[in-house]
């Protein structure tokens, strides 16, 4: 149940990332991969708060990433 739980709030935490990309798409693309580091961070950080194993935090945080990036690009091949 923590993972799922991880999954859950670690793609609350993309989708954030999503709207912050939209606000900013006028910036140069340095600080989009910057924004992204950032958040990436902050995942692993919400991610070893709740299963306290940095190998599992790892592993789930790829994995929601995985899921997000297949998402965003289902949702652009569809518009």
């Amino acid at each position: 149940m923590k993972v799922y739980s991880v999954i859950l709030l670690q793609l609350i935490l993309w989708s954030g990332y999503t709207l912050l990309e939209w606000l900013s798409k006028h910036d140069h693309p340095e600080y989009n991969i910057l924004m992204f580091f950032i958040f990436f961070y902050l995942a692993i950080i919400v991610g070893n708060f709740f299963m306290k194993s940095a190998k599992k935090t790892l592993l789930v945080t790829f994995l929601s990433l995985v899921i997000y990036g297949s998402f965003q690009l289902t949702m652009i091949l569809i518009v």
